[in-house]
């Protein structure tokens, strides 16, 4: 029986783990891999760990004419907390160390899971609004574009925090979002201030746009987690779909109102020249990770990495090479320099990734070909698939710059022999318990 409840522990630990790297953006086969490790480290063997979008299952099976142990644990609550996530990656490389037990490391985890975000909310709103300023400034926009999308960034994020306590789907936040950037296009140009419409409504929008779940979503394919990925791609359409209704609403009501935007194509964009760009990817990534809860430590770095990565990608572009080609390129260097970087600032590598990826992220190619879709033009099909494009060369070259950086080691090839990818967050091998307890009792 005394055994029976130190394997329940064990694997709760392992699952409560593995939900909150889960709900902060690891990939599938990160999260599997942690789970495995912190169960392994514990002194657990034939242990299996299962990851859904929804939902982790690790059973054990201690012999194989015994029934398996099967433990669920449901992953509804998506909140990126990138203080959390550090904490728990430190935990994890604890008591893979052996620098911490099983009991201590439950009290921690339950400390960081109830201790609340470090920043208050409104510096978070204010670090959106810088977001859709820095990523307003990389396409092209004037000082009054750069300005309405920081307004319209942190008016959104306001309204959406209200609909979310009030437990609206996040389609309807999406849809809400929409029709209000959409309605604050529509204040500018009653003022008759003169500034490009298209450009304005693609700069308010920014924020709802679903780049980040579309390129986990490619990577999890890659790495074989297709249920997972699929899910993902999902979750991303409904969210841009929601966003074109509520441009849409937004439109028609302007023209109940009469106020006349002339021509325009919301979405479209044209890049600003390269050190404006360069500018405008460093604040969109730092803005990105400050809003996340990121370390403050890491804020620096991560916009440096962020304004190398887009100055790369415009270089690129320039040349004529094409899109893909050219967010294949910096994000191999944002693969390349991410874990010496993490490992300086001592946070995953995963935050280097996703918030220096940020201002190449296809939100617009993805918006621009569904809303081409609903009007019934074949150019949303062309759309959808440079959208798509874009997403694969992020993935494969983040992922080909980490394979270049982290050699996989020998122990976590056999340890993870399932579980294909470079790792981003928690580390690569495991201290069993019982190597541990042989270790020092013959110290």
């Amino acid at each position: 029986m005394a055994e029976s409840n130190e394997t329940y522990q064990t694997l709760d630990l392992s699952l409560r783990v593995g939900e909150l790297l889960l709900s902060s953006g690891a990939g599938a086969a990160d999260v599997a891999a942690q789970m495995l490790n912190v169960a392994y480290a514990c002194g657990l063997r034939r242990v299996t760990a299962d990851v859904t979008f929804t939902e982790l299952a690790m059973s054990h099976q201690p012999q194989y004419d015994e029934p398996a142990l099967i433990q669920l644990r449901q992953v509804r609550h998506r909140d990126i907390d990138y203080g959390d996530l550090t904490l728990v990656d430190h935990l994890i490389r604890d008591v893979v160390e052996g620098r911490c037990t099983r009991e201590e490391a439950s009290a921690r985890l339950a400390r960081i899971v109830s201790s609340g975000h470090q920043l208050p909310r409104w510096a978070v709103t204010l670090g959106y609004g810088l977001m859709g300023a820095g990523v307003g400034l990389m396409l092209g926009g004037d000082a009054v574009v750069t300005l309405v999308a920081f307004v319209a960034a942190v008016a959104i994020d306001l309204t959406q925090r209200q609909l979310t306590r009030r437990r609206l789907p996040s389609f309807y936040q999406q849809v809400a979002g929409g029709m209000l950037a959409t309605l604050i296009a529509s204040a500018v140009a009653a003022t008759g201030v003169n500034a490009n419409p298209s450009q304005v409504v693609t700069a308010s929008i920014i924020l709802l746009l679903s780049g980040v779940n579309f390129m986990g979503a490619i990577q999890d394919a890659l790495i074989g987690y297709p249920l997972t990925a699929g899910a993902r791609i999902l979750e991303a359409i409904l969210a841009t779909s929601g966003v074109i209704a509520g441009v849409s609403g937004g439109l028609t009501l302007a023209r109940v109102l009469n106020i006349d935007f002339g021509p325009l194509n919301p979405g479209a964009f044209s890049l600003s020249d390269l050190p404006l760009m360069a500018l405008g990817g460093a604040i969109s990534a730092g803005a990105f990770a400050f809003a996340s809860y990121a370390p403050l430590r890491s804020l620096l770095p991560i916009a440096a990495t962020g304004a190398v990565a887009t100055a790369l990608y415009g270089l690129v572009l320039e040349r004529d090479l094409g899109v893909a080609w050219a967010s294949a390129t910096g994000a191999l260097l944002v693969g390349l320099v991410s874990y010496s970087v993490a490992g300086r600032v001592r946070v995953p590598a995963l935050i280097i990734v996703v918030s220096a990826v940020v201002p190449l992220l296809p939100g617009l190619s993805i918006f621009r070909g569904l809303a081409q879709l609903a009007e019934g033009s074949e150019t949303g099909l062309l759309s959808m698939v440079n959208a798509a494009a874009v997403a694969i060369a992020l993935s494969s070259g983040v992922f080909l710059g980490e394979y270049i950086a982290q050699p996989l080691k020998r122990e976590a090839r056999r340890l993870e022999s399932r579980l294909a990818g470079p790792r981003m967050v928690g580390p690569f091998h495991t201290r069993s318990a019982r190597r541990r307890r042989s270790s020092s009792t013959s110290q």
